[in-house]
């Protein structure tokens, strides 16, 4: 299945403007006006509906805490440094960030083990020491039931690493440069673009070399994925950052709410003939993160025991 009916999240403790990432995430706001202590009410007043109302679309969710110390600003997004595969497999790995390393927490990988099937953790943190960086489902973007992958380069997203990965999980792997409105690189495939299993949520401009855009066009097509071009503005409101979950008989669209906003009505529509549209208001972990909905999100496509 392309989408996960389970997912888990971490609750941040010590959420802030993380500078050490802000170099590469170009979405990132130092909202000053706010207090720390006011962040991290709005924080948790945001992570907490968010919560809420996935559990009251019928999602599974489970919540682990943040630890305090070592400060984590970044533990909110938990996707990028694992993924847990329907064989078993953990995947950990390498974070660009020499802060955002903390976030691999082996008692959350034993906590799931738990209550899922572990097969083998594959580590590949030790790429950190090479300067090569792979940060989960936000460099990629799995196709799970065409078994293929998705990514656009960045300091972040090493294309020999990718490709490793990918042919290590059984993925055909596609790559590509996607830049933001003023030309820089964009820092996650996740950001421009979103995989459901009859759609793609794109920003084929952010995409410049045009060899490559076309090659990522034929391939989401040969795929059969309706296409919902969205535009860099869009990119800029978080409109490509969503995930797709199953719940019973039909599937859910995470965004935020300033991505349900962003878009036209004309791609709600569309959407909507696919899945249910469930929007989270989280604006000040979307302003001060530089990353929504589907950052928070690492889906569990572990087995049960």
């Amino acid at each position: 299945m392309q989408s996960a009916s389970t997912v888990f999240l971490v609750r941040p403790v010590r959420f802030s403007f993380n500078a050490e990432t802000a170099a590469s995430n170009y979405f990132q706001q130092n909202l000053a006006e706010l207090t720390p202590a006011a962040v991290q009410e709005q924080a948790f007043a945001e992570f907490d509906g968010a919560v809420a109302a996935l559990r009251a679309k019928g999602v599974h969710v489970l919540v682990f805490e943040d630890t305090p110390t070592p400060p984590k600003p970044d533990a909110v997004f938990p996707n990028n440094w694992l993924t847990l595969h329907p064989d078993g497999r953990v995947v950990l790995y390498p974070m660009c960030a020499p802060n955002r390393r903390a976030e691999r927490r082996p008692d959350i990988v034993e906590k799931l083990g738990q209550e899922f099937t572990i097969t083998e953790v594959v580590d590949l943190s030790h790429y950190e020491q090479e300067g090569r960086f792979l940060e989960g489902t936000g460099s990629i973007l799995f196709d799970h039931v065409h078994r293929v992958a998705y990514a656009c380069l960045s300091p972040r997203t090493e294309a020999r690493l990718f490709a490793e990965v990918a042919a290590k999980l059984g993925y055909r792997p596609v790559v590509f440069r996607a830049h933001d409105q003023r030309g820089h690189e964009i820092y996650h495939t996740n950001v421009m673009m979103c995989l459901g299993a009859q759609f793609a949520v794109v920003c084929l401009a952010s995409i410049t070399d045009l060899q490559e855009r076309a090659a990522v066009v034929a391939s989401l097509t040969e795929t059969g994925h309706e296409l919902v071009d969205i535009t860099l503005e869009q990119v800029a409101h978080f409109a490509g950052n969503m995930l797709t979950l199953h719940v019973a008989d039909h599937e859910l669209l995470v965004l935020s709410q300033q991505a349900f906003d962003a878009l036209t009505d004309v791609q709600r529509q569309t959407l909507c003939r696919y899945c249910a549209l469930v929007p989270l208001a989280i604006p000040t972990i979307e302003a001060i993160g530089g990353g929504s909905a589907r950052c928070m999100l690492a889906e569990v496509f572990l087995p049960k025991k």
